[in-house]
Order: structure tokens, then sequence, then C-alpha cells
């Protein structure tokens, strides 16, 4: 069948349209701030899933979720994207959304005050969630490229099974924030760790349909020495469906008994129409997914060019996947202490993203809340139109520029009277 032409969905939307919209990323901050922080999208929704919302309110189709179309078409995804052709489909579990699995997951397997290991600098709620649901955060470090450091992973597990008689391994993959698309030699490092000590693996892959060119997703349940591992994933991140919540829990071949004991009510909690959306972008937008993977890239490069242009200062990891670009700021010198709102209550801003969005009127995610290695750096999302994202650099690197006169009153006297001299 031949692909449907469709136009790239960074390029749709104007300004005012998304100014439009009533979701965080557009009503977070005020209008002169340009938002390229939260994993949401400046796309329209894909007419797939448009079609199959719209016939479901017409019809009335609002009431609770059954069945597992979705699993299939996420079956059927994973065989023509990923190669995964034994897809655990009729085992796997519908919840509200991945990090609300990922905790079921965790009262499956572990107790509260076990260890878990996540990758450091990581996706913020990946704190947060722990530590609500009474575990502890153990920290292994990624390497300075972005990826992980298995040396240390495999010390880091060694050291939480001896605190512990159980502990799991948060698999962030693809890495957020700094867009690593874990090869399968390093996945095979990983789980031979797992085995040899006994952490059992939760993989979060709900950017996994977002791999752009040069890269190949391995989905880490495919990885030998995986079978007691889980998998959770959706739609969410690659289609822009953060507000239809649905997700899928997936177990590995030893797992299987383990996720069947997860309580009933968790499945009350995805809605109808978000599992509607998910199965149909699965199995419908395929065409849409990859015209925004052309997107994607060209932002990807043109990210790259600004910064070169604009910010030559700031150290850019060229991400493998996802839409969210990790820039290393340190040597801008806006390390500021980290403020607090309250009483201990800590800001989500602080250093290069406050100054950013105090004298640049960009919004961009503050690298400290991703933990130990984050404290210099920024998140930026980078899906959007490609004149936001000019807009948006340019800013910033005129708001360095200002700042670094600022910083050096005699220089700026200096130049101005060459100036005028001339």
């Amino acid at each position: 069948m031949a692909q449907t032409h469709v136009p790239n969905p960074l390029e749709v939307l104007s300004r005012e349209e998304l100014r439009r919209r009533s979701s965080m990323k557009w009503r977070a901050h005020p209008a002169d701030v340009l938002p390229l922080w939260v994993a949401e999208m400046d796309v329209p929704l894909a007419s797939p899933i448009a079609h199959a919302l719209h016939r479901a309110v017409d019809s009335g189709d609002t009431g609770y979720p059954c069945g597992n179309d979705y699993a299939h078409a996420l079956a059927g995804f994973a065989a023509d994207r990923w190669g995964w052709r034994d897809f655990p489909a009729e085992r796997t579990t519908v919840v509200p959304d991945v990090m609300m699995g990922i905790v079921e997951v965790l009262r499956l397997i572990t107790e509260p005050g076990d260890p878990v290991i996540v990758n450091a600098p990581v996706y913020p709620p990946f704190y947060a969630f722990v530590t609500h649901a009474d575990r502890r955060i153990v920290e292994s470090p990624l390497t300075t490229d972005g990826r992980i450091d298995l040396e240390a992973l495999g010390d880091t597990f060694r050291q939480a099974r001896a605190s512990s008689p159980r502990a799991a391994y948060l698999l962030c993959n693809p890495h957020n924030p700094t867009g690593a698309v874990h090869t399968l030699a390093e996945l095979r490092v990983v789980a031979a760790h797992a085995q040899q000590h006994g952490v059992r693996v939760i993989a979060d892959e709900i950017h996994a349909p977002l791999i752009l060119p040069g890269a190949t997703f391995t989905p880490y349940l495919t990885v030998p020495g995986s079978d007691n591992a889980f998998a959770l994933t959706s739609a969410s991140k690659a289609w822009n469906l953060a507000g239809l919540k649905a997700a899928l829990a997936i177990p590995g071949s030893d797992a299987v008994a383990d996720l069947a004991r997860i309580p009933e009510e968790v499945s009350h909690g995805p809605s109808h129409l978000g599992v509607i959306a998910h199965t149909a972008a699965f199995r419908h937008g395929g065409d849409w997914l990859d015209a925004l993977l052309q997107g994607l890239d060209e932002n990807r490069t043109l990210l790259g060019q600004l910064l070169a242009q604009r910010l030559p200062q700031v150290g850019y990891l060229r991400p493998q996947g996802t839409y969210l670009a990790w820039l290393d700021c340190r040597a801008l010198g806006f390390d500021t202490p980290v403020r607090l709102d309250g009483p201990g209550v800590v800001s989500d801003l602080a250093g290069p993203a406050r100054f950013f969005l105090d004298y640049a009127r960009v919004a961009v995610n503050s690298g400290h809340v991703f933990g130990t290695g984050g404290t210099g750096h920024v998140r930026i999302n980078f899906a959007t139109n490609p004149t936001l994202l000019t807009e948006a650099v340019t800013r910033m690197g005129h708001a360095v520029t200002e700042e670094a006169l600022r910083r050096a009153p005699d220089r700026r006297t200096q130049t101005t009277e060459v100036g005028l001299g001339e």
C-alpha cells in the first residue's frame, strides 16, 4: 500500500493557534514566554486518531474500556518497527499511564524501603513516584556522553543487593534527558548484571517510537536474559496523547505470574477514549509518525546549528531519540544556588533555566531536578515549529550576550567608545 503524504506536523500550527490551547505547555507561563519545556509537542492530532475519537464521541461510545485491541495494535507496530515478533499481547495489562504502571509493578516485586536504581541524570518523576511509593532511590551515573556507565551500574547493583534482599532498576529506554538510544550490546550487559545480582528490571519505553535516523531501538524484553523483567509503554509521547490516559505493562516470560497479581482496580484508571486513541495511533498512525520523525530530525540539526551560531559556549548532546535535548550550560556561569519557594520546597527552576526564563523569556527544564549531574544543564523540547525554535535560541543567545556585557561594564564602555570613534 502506498504511503499517504503527511505534511510535517511541526509546521502546521501557527503560534496563535498554539496559544489557544489550554494544556500545560502553553498555559503555565505568560504569553511572552516561548515554552520549550514539558514533553508536549506543537502538532495537530494525527488524523487517524482524531477520526477514531470522533467516531466514539458521535456514537456515545464513552463507557468503560474492554478487550485487548490496544495490545494487539502495539504488537503489530512492534513487529513492523522493531522486529519484535513474539510480543506477548495476551499477557499485557492496561494501566493508567507509564509512571503509574511503574509504581504498580514496583509494588509487586519490592517492599517499602527497598532500593530502586536509576541512571542519573534522569526523568524527574522517577524520583518523585518512587519515593512517594516508599522505595529508596539509588543513583548510578551516566557517562560524559550521556550513556549508561555499565561498569558503574554493575557496582551499583551489587551494593544495592548487599543492602536489601530485593532491588529494582528503572531503565529509561531511550534515555530521558540525553536522548541516548541504548544498543543491543549495552542492553545485553545490563541484563547480565541484573541476572548476576538478582535485580529486577523495569523498562520505561514510552519514547520508543521516537527513534531518529541513525539509531535503532531494541525493546528490552527482546534481550537475552530479560525474562523476569517488565516494560511499560504507550503512544503518549510519539503522538502527543498525554491528556488521553492509557498505557500497557508488558511482562517478560518469567514475569507473567507477577504481573497477573496486579490489582484489578488498576485497570479502572485508563480512559476508554485513551485506549481508543492509543490503539488508533499504533495501528494507523505510522505515516503521521514518519512525517514527524523527519521533522524532528530536521529540528535536531537546526538546534545544533543555532547553538553553534548563537550559544557556542553551550555543550549539545545530539539526541539519538526523543524530541528532547540535553544542553550543558555550565560554561555560562549561571550555577546559582537552588532557591526555596517555601519552607523545604525546592524551586523547579534554578541556574541557567531560571536565567533563560527571566531574561530570554524562554521556558526550558532545569537540569538540577534530573538528579546528580544535572546542575548547570537544561533540557529543551525541540518538537516545535522551526521558526519558534529559531526565535527561542536567538533570544537565549541575546540574553547571554547582554549578561556578559552586564558582568563586564568596563568592556561595555570600551566597546561603546570604539563604536563612537568608528
